[in-house]
């Protein structure tokens, strides 16, 4: 094949400015894999910080109304084979204190066996127990340092809904509570602002006797929750809505998948940078070779094969490189994942160690890219040499 014959012996023939455009390409793709596999990491890193902190399905009633035959809806829920744990909740928001300082709070009353069974907060205690024995109390490593905390210390809550009559009117009743255990889930909201305490103890507390606000659901796939939250709705009958994870976290993953995108795109501008070193290539090529080019029309060689032959020479080099940068690409991001040599620091980051995730799909989104890229820079020189008439070609030769 002419073509295929002529585009070699000109890549063989350029080495050193083959080599440039090659380079350029790899650099590029490979930048863009590795970028696009930390930052795949990162989301992995930050679901499971998500998961383990919050239930996969929350079942409320409409308005957050109070459940008080709860037994009976999570008996009804059981029942779908998808589900795999329920366990009930209070919640609710109120002002807590302590000797040092006060701070709003998120109050979330559980029964710690069932809880274990649905998130992994009880895998997050760095002090104490996951213990709501003797009046005690579970809250996040930010909380504690803010009201100035340790285990064993005590903490005044004031309830929100609870009242009692005095002489001076009705005032809310406070009520002391010891730390039993503080947690560090990874997320900075829940580390702040929760306050884990047994279910029972919150009800008394509120007043809110055998009420709980909903119903949380661990399901086998998390990816399925929102089909099986609507089954669950539709087997509980009108009054109940259902929250999956995604939709309780659906700003911050929609705002992660925005980044990548960005991050996509501002990282290509590598690969367009290169493909217009294909441009400047082929076109000076087109440049030093007119003599060449006007004698293969005057043989008879086709226009279209001209083209062809320029098409070819600009697929090999974005094939060769954007090859060569998948390849890096994917060992430097095979090396981040297996050996995590690269430290960030904990006190800024949620975690210690650069993570990765490789995903085919964007090794395979970016080399099709990049070699499109590269086609498309080839069609303004092949045209031109196509249009090179055999006699001015010649005309000084």
């Amino acid at each position: 094949m002419l073509e295929l014959f002529l585009a070699r012996r000109y890549l063989k023939a350029k080495k050193g400015v083959s080599l440039i455009a090659i380079l350029g390409i790899a650099v590029g793709v490979a930048a863009i894999t590795v970028v696009l596999s930390v930052i795949n990491g990162f989301h992995q890193e930050l679901k499971k910080r998500i998961l383990g902190a919050t239930p996969h399905i929350v079942i409320t009633r409409y308005r957050y109304e109070p459940m008080t035959n709860f037994s009976e809806i999570e008996e009804k829920i059981k029942t779908l084979p998808e589900v795999l744990h329920t366990a009930p909740f209070l919640y609710a928001k109120t002002l807590i204190k302590s000797n040092a300082a006060s701070d709003g709070v998120v109050l979330r009353g559980i029964l710690p066996e069932a809880e274990r069974k649905i998130t992994e907060i009880d895998k997050s205690i760095v002090s104490g127990h996951f213990d709501f024995s003797e009046n005690g109390v579970v809250l996040g490593i930010e909380l504690a340092n803010n009201l100035g905390v340790k285990v064993g210390d005590k903490l005044t809550l004031v309830s929100p809904t609870h009242r009692i009559k005095t002489p001076l009117g009705e005032l809310p009743v406070a009520r002391e509570y010891k730390v039993n255990g503080i947690f560090d889930c990874g997320m900075y909201d829940y580390n702040a602002s929760f306050v884990y305490l047994s279910l029972d103890d919150m009800q008394e507390f509120l007043n809110l006797k055998d009420q709980v606000s909903g119903i949380e659901v661990k399901v086998g796939d998390i990816y399925k929750a929102r089909s099986i939250g609507e089954k669950i709705k539709a087997n509980l009958g009108s009054g109940f809505q259902s929250l999956d994870w995604i939709t309780l976290n659906k700003n911050l993953f929609t705002a992660l998948r925005l980044e990548k995108i960005v991050t996509f795109i501002v990282l290509t501008l590598i690969v367009l940078v290169a493909g217009f070193n294909i441009i400047a290539i082929l076109t000076l090529m087109v440049i030093r070779k007119t003599k060449e080019i006007g004698i293969l029309k005057a043989m008879g060689v086709k226009t279209s094969r001209i083209t062809k032959t320029f098409i070819l020479f600009g697929s090999l080099l974005g094939t060769i490189g954007s090859t060569l940068g998948v390849i890096l690409g994917f060992i430097v991001s095979f090396l981040l994942s297996r050996y995590q040599f690269i430290r960030l620091p904990g006190d800024v980051y949620f975690i210690k160690r650069l993570p990765t995730l490789l995903q085919t799909s964007d090794f395979l989104i970016t080399f099709c890219l990049s070699l499109a890229i590269a086609i498309l820079a080839t069609i303004y020189p092949a045209r031109k040499a196509a249009k090179l008439i055999p006699t001015e070609a010649l005309r000084y030769e």
